[in-house]
């Protein structure tokens, strides 16, 4: 019960990653608030293990504002943060549109910048802490798309600065980088490998993608979440600024070296 008193504000956590871990801390003690646009799977989620659903856009800051007011008024003030509503942005520059960077902006980069601003205040008085969700595509770059890379790239700075500048105020703030995951969202990715290489399944699909990652598969969502909400507990009280990846080992692969294995 490593959350037991806290209360963890989630954005996205209606499916996938978010979900895993609103569950996990939920199972681990915490008063889980989700935020996110679409009411519907927020309380598929919360029907299994309490907890509140505050609906809304979290980059937008009254909308944020008005859910922490809610969530002041029928739980308390926030002790942990997961920045992890995301998504967008996929596409080359040269055809990428103003409203599709736009949007990779809104829902990537947006929604940590807003939500962490207005959790600040509670965060400070609590000593608590964020974790930023980032990808691997915030360390390296994927084939077109701009927009995706670029504001997991920005996601990472952010969370740089947020533990540069308040871990003196007693707020850790970490970034978790996950590779391919097992997701609703990855799926539909899957779905664009199976159309292009006529696969025939998406489970095909992941193992194609998979096939230079040292392990070999996709990540579960649970098996992220038990990254985030360990960096999230007491248990890495001297994690400050962290950057982990939870990607099979795909980021240690050294790509001109590929042409050796059988």
């Amino acid at each position: 019960m490593r959350f037991s008193g806290k209360t963890a504000f989630i954005t996205g956590g209606g499916t996938g990653i978010g979900a895993a871990v609103a569950r996990r801390m939920a199972a681990d003690g915490a008063r889980v608030v989700l935020m996110g646009r679409r009411r519907e799977p927020l309380e598929a989620v919360t029907r299994d293990i309490g907890g509140l659903v505050v609906q809304g856009d979290a980059a937008d800051a009254k909308a944020v504002r008005a859910a922490l007011a809610e969530v002041h008024e029928k739980i308390g003030p926030v002790d942990i943060l997961v920045a992890n509503a995301g998504g967008h942005g996929v596409g080359p520059t040269v055809t990428m549109s103003d409203e599709t960077w736009a949007l990779a902006t809104r829902t990537n980069l947006d929604t940590a910048f807003v939500c962490a601003r207005e959790c600040l205040p509670d965060l400070i008085a609590r000593k608590g802490n964020i974790v930023v969700v980032a990808s691997i595509a915030g360390l390296f770059a994927g084939p077109a798309a701009a927009g995706y890379v670029t504001m997991k790239h920005a996601c990472v700075g952010f969370g740089k600065s947020l533990a540069r500048d308040y871990g003196r105020q007693g707020v850790r703030t970490n970034i978790i980088c996950p590779g391919w995951v097992a997701t609703a969202m990855a799926d539909e990715q899957m779905q664009v490998i199976v159309d292009k290489h006529g696969l025939g399944s998406i489970e095909e699909a992941y193992r194609l993608v998979t096939r230079d990652v040292p392990l070999g598969r996709p990540a579960t969502p649970e098996e992220v979440s038990n990254v985030i909400c360990f960096v999230a507990s007491a248990e890495a009280a001297m994690m400050n600024g962290s950057i982990l990846t939870v990607d099979g080992g795909a980021t240690v692969v050294d790509l001109p070296t590929l042409a050796f294995v059988d």
